[in-house]
């Protein structure tokens, strides 16, 4: 996607604060060398101010941003869309009020040009929206996308830690709060305390879709790899396992008390903390006919780990460094 270099240098001035005392007050914070790094890290991004003069140098980067990848043609780049959001915090309101009236207005007059408009939505959030088509340009995780040093650091100590902990770990400790940052709902662990109760799943939830259609999923969770060998070494499960409990859990009803009703599981997630290879997975299709096939869905190891960081969750508590304790008998 291309901007107009006018525009882009009308924004760089209001991501810099460079601002004219002639002509009134600033509605944009001033950010010099450091507060320019530290503005594009909030905005989850890589970029480094390099002593160059801060206009030119923002120029620059909007560009480089803006060739990044987009969903489509009328939908900017994930970056970019963060770094708006960013310079449009409601909480860095200047010389206005919270809804930021004039900020607004200046931002949209240098967007307009390219056929985009901001503006706030319920959430206080500044988003996008393409006029001719109303599309509007909401940020979506991508856990396909390059991950930074501290990304990558944070994902090598995930990984650690998966090897360790067991199966109903893995589920309240990982799966629970990615499955809520997810955006699924009434997620319900049954455990393994009460196996009777299970009927294939750990887990089952609902997802809300925009048309308020609600679908309901399972989840059999495994903790290390699902392979398909006449013999799994030991921590490995066989996928000869699954069948009979992922059509257990598909033709089970559960019980939803917020809809105060039994409902069928529409789909089921295959969850391993390790690999599932693609052996595996193409023999567990030939097991299922065409039917049950289509409602199995696979989560493994990687996936977990990449939506963990691109979902910006939290470590386990146990990954975090103890917190300090302090002696009453140091003086303060």
């Amino acid at each position: 996607m291309k901007f107009k270099r006018r525009t882009l240098e009308q924004i760089a001035d209001m991501i810099c604060g460079n601002f004219d005392t002639d002509q009134g007050p600033s509605f944009f914070a001033y950010r010099s060398s450091s507060y320019l790094t530290e503005f594009f890290t909030d905005a989850d991004t890589e970029f480094v101010h390099d002593g160059s003069t801060r206009k030119w140098w923002v120029c620059d980067v909007l560009e480089k941003v803006l060739d990044g990848p987009q969903d489509d043609a009328f939908t900017p780049p994930a970056a970019f869309q963060r770094i708006i959001a960013t310079l449009m915090d409601q909480g860095d309101a200047l010389n206005e009020g919270p809804g930021r009236p004039g900020a607004l207005a200046l931002l949209n007059a240098a967007l307009q040009r390219e056929g985009f408009e901001a503006f706030y939505a319920e959430d206080k959030r500044c988003y996008l929206r393409h006029i001719k088509t109303a599309t509007v340009a909401r940020p979506t995780p991508n856990p396909h996308r390059p991950f930074s040093a501290q990304e990558l650091q944070r994902r090598d100590q995930l990984a650690a830690h998966l090897d360790r902990i067991s199966e109903d770990e893995l589920i309240e400790e990982v799966l629970l709060p990615l499955l809520r940052q997810l955006g699924f709902h009434r997620i319900t662990a049954a455990g393994h305390r009460d196996k009777q109760l299970e009927y294939g799943k750990d887990i089952w939830m609902r997802y809300v879709l925009p048309t308020q259609h609600v679908l309901y999923f399972g989840a059999q969770v495994k903790k290390g790899k699902l392979d398909a060998a006449g013999v799994s070494q030991s921590g490995n499960s066989n996928v000869a396992e699954i069948p009979n409990q992922a059509l257990m859990m598909l033709g089970h009803e559960i019980f939803d008390p917020e809809t105060n009703r039994k409902v069928l599981v529409d789909h089921a997630f295959i969850v391993a903390g390790g690999e599932i290879t693609k052996a595996a997975r193409n023999w567990l299709g030939q097991k299922l006919d065409a039917s049950r096939r289509s409602q199995v869905m696979f989560m493994d190891r990687e996936d977990i780990l990449s939506l963990y960081i691109v979902t910006n969750l939290p470590l386990p508590k146990a990954l975090l460094p103890p917190e300090p304790s302090f002696s009453d008998d140091i003086p303060f």
